[in-house]
C-alpha cells in the first residue's frame, strides 16, 4: 500500500514557483532581529518598488554579490565608480535611483544603529508593546497599516528613499514584524 504525502497548504500568493514556495515556507513572516538581514531586506524591498517580488527573488544572489553580501558599512562607502559598476551589473535591477537609494539608505541605517543601538530596536519601537503582530487573515491582507505608515513616515523624514508605506508593510511581512500567513496556511 502506498501512502501519498499531502502537499502542505500555503498562502495562495506562493503559487507554484519553487523559489516563491521556498521563500514563503522558510522566510516570509519569520521573525528576525538580525540587523544584517534587516538591511538585506531594506535593499531588496526598495529595489522591488514598481516590480514583482519574484523579479527581485530571482536576482537575490546578484544583489548579494553586487552589494558585498549586504555589508552595510561597505555599501555606505560605495563611490560614484561603484554606482557605475552596478549600472552595468545584469544581476540586479539597473536603476540608478534605486542604486543611489541603497547607498543613501545604508548611511542612514548606520545612523539609526548609532542612535538606537540597532536598526531592530528602532523598528520595534513602532510596534505595539515592542512585539511582532500576528494576524489571522482568512483571505486577504492589507497593503499598509498604521504601523507601516508611522515607520515609513519617520524613515522618509530621516531621508530614506523607496520606502513608502506599502513597501514598508511588505518589509514588515518579510522580516516577521508581521505574520500575515493565512489562517489556513500550514506555515503560520
Amino acid at each position: 500500500m502506498t501512502t501519498s504525502k499531502k502537499e502542505p497548504t500555503r498562502c495562495r500568493w506562493a503559487g507554484t514557483d519553487p523559489l516563491y514556495i521556498k521563500y514563503h515556507d522558510e522566510e516570509w513572516g519569520k521573525e528576525t532581529h538580525d540587523d544584517k538581514v534587516l538591511f538585506e531586506f531594506l535593499v531588496l524591498e526598495s529595489a522591488q518598488a514598481g516590480l514583482s517580488w519574484i523579479t527581485i527573488l530571482r536576482r537575490r544572489e546578484g544583489y548579494r554579490k553586487a552589494f558585498v553580501n549586504f555589508d552595510v558599512h561597505k555599501v555606505a562607502a560605495f563611490t560614484d565608480e561603484d554606482v557605475e559598476r552596478l549600472m552595468q551589473d545584469t544581476g540586479i535591477i539597473r536603476n540608478r535611483l534605486k542604486i543611489l537609494a541603497a547607498i543613501n539608505n545604508a548611511k542612514l541605517f548606520i545612523g539609526i544603529q548609532n542612535e538606537f543601538g540597532s536598526f531592530d530596536k528602532y523598528l520595534y519601537s513602532f510596534m505595539p508593546d515592542g512585539k511582532p503582530i500576528i494576524n489571522h487573515p482568512v483571505s486577504s491582507v492589507p497593503a499598509s497599516t498604521p504601523e507601516s505608515d508611522a515607520i515609513s513616515k519617520n524613515m522618509k523624514k530621516r531621508g530614506f528613499k523607496f520606502f513608502g508605506t506599502t513597501i514598508c508593510y511588505a518589509y514588515m511581512q518579510a522580516t516577521g514584524m508581521v505574520n500575515d500567513h493565512l489562517a489556513s496556511c500550514d506555515f503560520r
